[in-house]
């Protein structure tokens, strides 16, 4: 847990008990053992109350903070305008209508709250729409602003992505829009059992990955009701956050990077990170000096990696046909054991234990 936050939630929770315990030891029985213990008592029960709030909203970005906060103000004055409203009806037909003062704060509340409702729906549901600008001023980043990973469906279907969590090369936020989730539980229900299996795996993993405290998985309630697509909708997701997409489709492989976003594909990852040579493979070396055991012989590839080839060492200076048989890694580098391809069959196949000096 974070040093600060759990600095913050201590001194919340002190000042709740501190705050209670005060306010039940001045009132008029004064100090009493009960009243100190129901003080400690409350103040710890509202402590707890405020860190459950926190758990509860810690998935909510400030964007949708800022969002809703937005909402609740223009909900206030949509409700204000109604009830002034109907002040003003009320006062026109002052002679015609007659309500009881109970009835008239009823409906006066019950106009305020739809007002507050309605404004704060509405703002959520349109808060792609909502800019501030001044104008003739523009605002610049002042420094590199990494951009978050919107996960999409095809990536929480592949386990690897717990790992890639896990391993802490993810610095950055990792967001799943809500539409993912609705998409993978309307998928679960469906009657096709293949795609039954795989919409429960995948959230099976959301799961898993709310659970790496470390990555901060966070939600996204943003939605495009007019758009059926779900790579639309992701495109237009991205645009809007500034964001790219993590993907492990590979049919999104090809589509550039001039929309604003790219896609970052799992599969360029694993292979980037698969080993440089692999057992069987067939490789081109060219033999600069004789090994430590007989016949062999050793080349270095472009990055420097030395080779060693038995049945090189009759090909000094050559350009030779070599098959790969293991790949190890020293406290000097990385050495990759071949046998030479003679015209005839293969030569004899050394032993992997032999150490190039």
């Amino acid at each position: 847990m974070n040093v600060a936050l759990a600095f913050t939630r201590l001194l919340f929770m002190l000042l709740c008990i501190f705050f209670m315990t005060f306010y039940m030891i001045s009132g008029p029985e004064g100090y009493t053992l009960r009243n100190l213990g129901f003080g400690i008592a409350l103040g710890i029960i509202f402590g707890c109350i405020l860190i459950g709030f926190d758990l509860l909203f810690k998935k909510f970005n400030l964007r949708s903070f800022n969002v809703a906060v937005a909402g609740l103000f223009f909900g206030y004055l949509m409700g204000q305008a109604l009830v002034l409203i109907f002040s003003a009806i009320l006062e026109i037909s002052a002679a015609t209508v007659h309500l009881s003062v109970p009835a008239l704060e009823i409906i006066r509340i019950a106009l305020f709250l739809f007002g507050i409702y309605i404004g704060t729906l509405m703002t959520l549901r349109s808060a792609d729409e909502i800019y501030v600008s001044i104008p003739f001023v523009k605002f610049t980043a002042m420094a590199h602003k990494k951009k978050d990973l919107l996960i999409d469906t095809s990536v929480l279907s592949d386990a690897r992505i717990i790992d890639l969590a896990t391993s802490g090369l993810l610095d950055c936020h990792l967001i799943l829009p809500r539409f993912v989730v609705k998409d993978l539980y309307a998928s679960s229900e469906v009657v096709d059992e293949h795609a039954r299996m795989k919409a429960k795996r995948s959230l099976d993993v959301v799961k898993k990955l709310e659970g790496i405290q470390e990555l901060e998985l966070r939600y996204n309630d943003t939605d495009f009701p007019e758009v059926k697509d779900s790579l639309s909708k992701m495109i237009r997701l991205a645009r809007l956050l500034d964001a790219n997409i993590l993907t492990a489709d590979v049919s999104q492989i090809q589509i550039p990077a001039i929309e604003g976003f790219r896609f970052i594909n799992i599969h360029d990852l694993s292979k980037a990170l698969k080993p440089l040579m692999q057992m069987g493979e067939h490789i081109k070396i060219k033999i600069q000096r004789f090994g430590k055991e007989p016949r062999q012989g050793v080349g270095y590839l472009e990055d420097g990696t030395m080779v060693v080839v038995n049945g090189g060492g009759e090909f000094i200076g050559e350009l030779v046909d070599a098959q790969v048989l293991s790949v190890k890694h020293t406290t000097s580098g990385r050495m990759i054991f071949c046998n030479a391809l003679a015209e005839k069959g293969y030569p004899h196949i050394f032993e992997e234990d032999h150490e190039e000096q």
